[in-house]
């Protein structure tokens, strides 16, 4: 596999000669800038290589980490037309550039969410956390969702209560100041009025008509992404289930193999992310490679545990070491390396899979200094390390 790294651009606090250091040949990154439904101009995306060319690192952008999709594709509704052709017109402009695969997702409103971006571990580190009588407190007792109580069982709306009632205003507002962070590398934050807004945008939706959203979309640009031999790539929810009373459509294989079959296509791929699918106890990461793994065009390899608070569909969890936690990292990297002695043997093109070491925890100097949550130097460099011994290991013993 080929090892990338992800960077938010010019203002990541790591810099890309840091980047080099950790053995990492490519670069996954996107120009953040840019707002969903907003073009991608091909000069934007040469100024950006150019960047990276001239920091004298050898390093490539790989891949583009995220096109993103506007609420307004994912909700049907709106400039939808105005932003398909955008979205295609963006790819036309990146693959001019010569980069082929583009990660994108399809999480309504918000997308990962953690409870905690800083959980204290008992070797000094910290690691990211989801909490979900911390969601709950969130949901029912902060921002006051309407409808927010039926979509809670009587325990767990009792525990967010006394939870509340226990903690203080600076807890809170943490605790809101952490789940609408938004994404990494975006300007743009949420707040209890903006997400209860588009929140309202969405009421009604249920799976069936976001499904129905995907294959509109898939539909309107796989057929651009195939003519420029641009490998797409839709990553899993974060966490793999409903969240604010949004259904989330891209949480289980299942799901995966209903997105692969949407629009059959070489473009229409997927992004593994074990750390996203593991938090699902149904998930079977060597399962998922036999059945899909000739789609796979963007592997995130990292871990999580799953916690003891679960409603049955929802559940705690956190991230984990690399090589420690509910997802087999040994096992999957095998058959990830198995898969591309079978593109090789095949002759594809795209043999080699990008893979990149998905967050991390902080760890000794990343302590110190202002790192993006979830992106710390040390710890991912630790995770990449501990995966390339990996990849060398499984390569040796046939």
């Amino acid at each position: 596999m080929r090892e990338t790294w992800r960077w938010f651009g010019p203002g990541d606090e790591i810099n890309l000669s840091e980047v080099r250091q950790t053995g990492a040949a490519g670069i996954v990154t996107a120009l953040h800038h840019v707002p969903a439904g907003h073009l991608w101009k091909a000069e934007e995306i040469r100024a950006r290589q150019a960047f990276i060319a001239q920091s004298g690192t050898n390093l490539s952008w790989d891949v583009v980490e995220s096109l993103p999709v506007s609420e307004d594709i994912k909700l049907g509704k709106g400039d939808v037309e105005l932003h398909l052709k955008i979205y295609a017109q963006s790819l036309e402009n990146i693959a001019s550039c010569g980069i082929k695969t583009v990660c994108y997702n399809f999480m309504p409103v918000i997308d990962w969410t953690r409870t905690a971006l800083g959980m204290p571990l008992k070797n000094g580190g910290t690691a990211m956390a989801f909490d979900l009588v911390d969601f709950a407190v969130f949901d029912l007792c902060i921002l006051g969702r309407n409808g927010a109580h039926e979509d809670y069982p009587e325990p767990l709306r009792n525990a967010a209560q006394a939870r509340f009632e226990a903690g203080d205003e600076a807890v809170w507002k943490q605790l809101t100041k952490t789940i609408a962070a938004g994404l990494p590398g975006t300007t743009t934050h949420w707040t209890l009025g903006t997400i209860s807004e588009a929140l309202a945008r969405y009421e009604g939706a249920s799976a069936e008509t976001m499904r129905e959203n995907l294959k509109r979309f898939l539909a309107a640009v796989v057929p651009t992404a195939e003519r420029l031999g641009l490998r797409l790539c839709c990553h899993p929810d974060d966490p793999p289930f409903p969240l604010l009373g949004l259904p989330r459509i891209m949480s289980t294989q299942e799901d995966f193999e209903y997105l692969v079959g949407a629009v059959d296509s070489p473009a229409n791929g997927v992004t593994f992310c074990t750390g996203s699918l593991g938090v699902n106890p149904e998930f079977d990461p060597v399962a998922f490679i036999s059945k899909l793994g000739h789609k796979i065009a963007f592997a995130h390899l990292r871990n999580t545990s799953r916690g003891p608070m679960s409603d049955g569909r929802r559940r705690d969890f956190m991230e984990s070491e690399h090589l420690d936690g509910d997802t087999d990292m040994v096992a999957t990297v095998r058959a990830l390396l198995e898969e591309e002695a079978r593109r090789r043997e095949a002759g594809r093109e795209d043999h080699e899979i990008p893979m990149r070491p998905d967050h991390g925890h902080a760890l000794l100097s990343d302590r110190d200094r202002p790192v993006m949550p979830g992106y710390p130097l040390i710890g991912r460099m630790k995770g990449l390390a501990e995966l390339r011994g990996v990849m060398a290991a499984c390569a040796a013993t046939p």
